[in-house]
C-alpha cells in the first residue's frame, strides 16, 4: 500500500488506457452471463469479441509499467537492485493471485484428502481457477524479466520463440488438454503467449518514453495495424490445416475465416472451419488471439496517445480507475458478488443496466475514498 502520487512521473495516456481497460473489465465481467446482453460483449472462446480484448490491454499496461519501472530502477540503484525488486513484486503478485482466484479441488473427509494424495492434489490444484489475470501478470512477469531489461530486439526474438514453443507444445498435447479440461485464459502453460502483449508493452515504452506531446503515436498505430494483420492472418490456418477441410477448387474466400468480431459459422456445415490450435480463442491462450488482440491494444493506446498526451484531454473517472487498478479487481469482485444473486441471467436489459450502474457507483465509491486518503494499492 503506498501514498505517495507524483503527478509529473506519470503518462496520462497510460493512466487513461488502463481506467479504460478496468472500466471495460467491470462491464463484460458483470453482465457476462446475461441473456440479454450482445454476444460482442461476452466470451467464446471461438473468435475474438471485445470481451476478448479487455485482459491483453491490461498486459500490455503492464508491460509498459514494468519496462518503465525497471528502467527508473537500473538507472537509480542498478540492475541487481532491478532485478531483485522485480523478481520478488512477481513471486508477490503470483501468491496473490492463487490467494485470490483460489485453488482447484475441495476434499470433504480426510479418507477422500488420502486417497488423492500429495501428487493428486498438485495435480488437480493449479490446472485452471488459479491461472487467471493476476496469476498469469506475475508468471508472465518472471518469465520476461530476463529480457525486461534488454535491446528491442531480444524482446521481439524471446516473443517469437516463446510463441513457437507454445505451437509446438499445442500441437503436442496442450491444445486439447486445455480445451478438454477446460483451462482458463491458457493455462498452466498461457504465460508462452501472454508473453506477446506483455513484451509488446514494453516496446510501446520505449516508443513514448520521454518523447513530448503524441510523438510514437505513429509506431504504435503502425505496430498495431502489423500485428492485428498477422493474428488475423494465423487464424486463417484452421481453415488449411489438415488440407482436406478445404472444399475442392477451394479459393481465397475458402482460406479467409471471419475477421475479428465476427462470430464464425457453423463449424458442423460442410467447408467451414474446425476449431483448432490456430482459432482466436481467450481459452487456450492462442498465438493468433494474443498476436490480434494485441494489435487492437496497441490501436487503442495510440488513440490515447493522441487524445491525452497530444491533445491534453483527460477524464478524471478513468484516472480514478488507472491509477488504482489493482484495488479495483479485487473490490470489484467482492462487489459483484453480492449484488449478482439478485441479477437472474434471464433478467430484462434495462434491469442489467441499471444493476451494473448500482455495481459501478459503489465501486466508485470506494476507489474515491482510498484516493481522498492517497491510499494505491501496489505489489
Amino acid at each position: 500500500m503506498g501514498t505517495d502520487r507524483t503527478d509529473t512521473t506519470r503518462i496520462i495516456s497510460l493512466d487513461q488506457f488502463r481506467g479504460y481497460t478496468v472500466l471495460g473489465m467491470f462491464f463484460v465481467n458483470f453482465v457476462g452471463g446475461c441473456v440479454f446482453i450482445p454476444a460482442f460483449f461476452k466470451h467464446h472462446h471461438t473468435y475474438l469479441s471485445y470481451a476478448d480484448t479487455i485482459m491483453p490491454q491490461f498486459f500490455l499496461a503492464a508491460g509498459f509499467a514494468y519496462r518503465l519501472t525497471w528502467l527508473r530502477r537500473f538507472e537509480k540503484d542498478g540492475i541487481g537492485a532491478a532485478t531483485r525488486r522485480a523478481l520478488w513484486r512477481n513471486l508477490g503478485l503470483i501468491l496473490f493471485g492463487m490467494v485470490f482466484h483460489h485453488l482447484d479441488g475441495r476434499y470433504e473427509t480426510w479418507a477422500k484428502l488420502q486417497d488423492v494424495g500429495v501428487g493428486g492434489v498438485l495435480r488437480e490444484a493449479f490446472q485452471r481457477n488459479p491461472f487467471q489475470t493476476l496469476t498469469h501478470i506475475g508468471v508472465t512477469g518472471l518469465w520476461v524479466l530476463p529480457v525486461i531489461g534488454l535491446r528491442a530486439r531480444w524482446r521481439v526474438l524471446y516473443m517469437i520463440v516463446s510463441a513457437v514453443v507454445f505451437l509446438v507444445l499445442s500441437e503436442q498435447f496442450y491444445y486439447a488438454w486445455v480445451m478438454k479440461r477446460p483451462g482458463i485464459d491458457g493455462g498452466p502453460l498461457g504465460f508462452l503467449t501472454w508473453t506477446i502483449p506483455m513484451l509488446a508493452g514494453s516496446l510501446a515504452c520505449d516508443a513514448v518514453l520521454n518523447r513530448p506531446g503524441s510523438s510514437g503515436m505513429g509506431r504504435l498505430l503502425g505496430w498495431g495495424i502489423v500485428l492485428v494483420l498477422l493474428g488475423y492472418g494465423l487464424s486463417c490456418l484452421n481453415r488449411v490445416t489438415p488440407p482436406s477441410t478445404l472444399p475442392e477448387g477451394a479459393g481465397l474466400r475458402d482460406v479467409l475465416v471471419e475477421p475479428p468480431f465476427v462470430p464464425p459459422a457453423n463449424p458442423d456445415r460442410p467447408g467451414q472451419p474446425p476449431f483448432n490450435l490456430w482459432t482466436m480463442s481467450q481459452r487456450a491462450g492462442s498465438v493468433s488471439y494474443l498476436t490480434c488482440s494485441t494489435g487492437i491494444s496497441l490501436i487503442v493506446l495510440a488513440l490515447f496517445r493522441l487524445v491525452c498526451d497530444g491533445w491534453r484531454w483527460r477524464l478524471y473517472y478513468l484516472d480514478l480507475l488507472g491509477q488504482n487498478a489493482l484495488a479495483g479487481y479485487i473490490i470489484h469482485d467482492l462487489v459483484a458478488d453480492t449484488e449478482k444473486p439478485f441479477m437472474p441471467k434471464d433478467s430484462p436489459l434495462w434491469y442489467v443496466l441499471a444493476a451494473f450502474g448500482v455495481y459501478l457507483a459503489i465501486i466508485s465509491l470506494f476507489l474515491r475514498h482510498l484516493e481522498k486518503h492517497r491510499l494505491y494499492l501496489r505489489l
